[in-house]
């Protein structure tokens, strides 16, 4: 088998790999973390309730509560990897900080997502599985908006797109240039 025959069939095992995990996850749980209580994680949870999800509640909104972003991102992430979550979403005032956290475990793919386009395309472009938001610039409808069109998203099976998110699974770490 050819080293192009070789790459092929490990995306094609990587992607089954990957609905096998997301199956796994026995009910339809979503990890919702934030490192400040507020509106938005309220409307969040009450949405994600509504859409018939149970919610796995991180950060600050469970006690003892933690309110570090880069611990509340982690956890979140975590728990999508780990299969208790099918996806994550988790906030703080900008959502970068959560990102940046959450984008530290290995396999998650976490996407700082500002209206409803980008979440459809974090979905369905790079297979995203956390999706933040900044607890400052999103209002409570507009968080909805976005989680209604991460949740009716699912990733495209395009073999062009396949092969960039398996390319970014299997790497670890990207290099600068010398």
């Amino acid at each position: 088998m050819g080293c192009a025959a070789r790459l092929e069939s490990f995306k094609v095992w990587l992607r089954e790999l990957s609905l096998a995990v997301e199956a796994s996850c026995k009910v339809p749980r979503v990890a919702l973390g934030s490192d400040a209580p507020g509106a938005l994680p309220a409307a969040l949870e009450r949405r994600l309730r509504e859409l018939g999800y149970d919610v796995l509640r991180l950060g600050v909104l469970r006690e003892p509560h933690d309110d570090a972003w880069p611990h509340v991102g982690r956890a979140v992430a975590q728990a999508v990897v780990a299969g208790d979550a099918r996806f994550g979403v988790v906030c703080c005032w900008t959502g970068t900080g959560v990102a940046i956290a959450a984008n530290k475990v290995r396999g998650a793919r976490a996407a700082l997502c500002a209206d409803a386009a980008t979440a459809a395309g974090a979905r369905t472009w790079n297979d995203a599985n956390v999706l933040c938001l900044s607890l400052r610039a999103t209002s409570e409808a507009l968080g909805c908006e976005i989680l209604d069109a991460w949740c009716a998203t699912s990733p495209t099976e395009d073999p062009k797109y396949a092969a960039m998110i398996a390319e970014v699974r299997a790497e670890r770490t990207f290099e600068a240039p010398p």
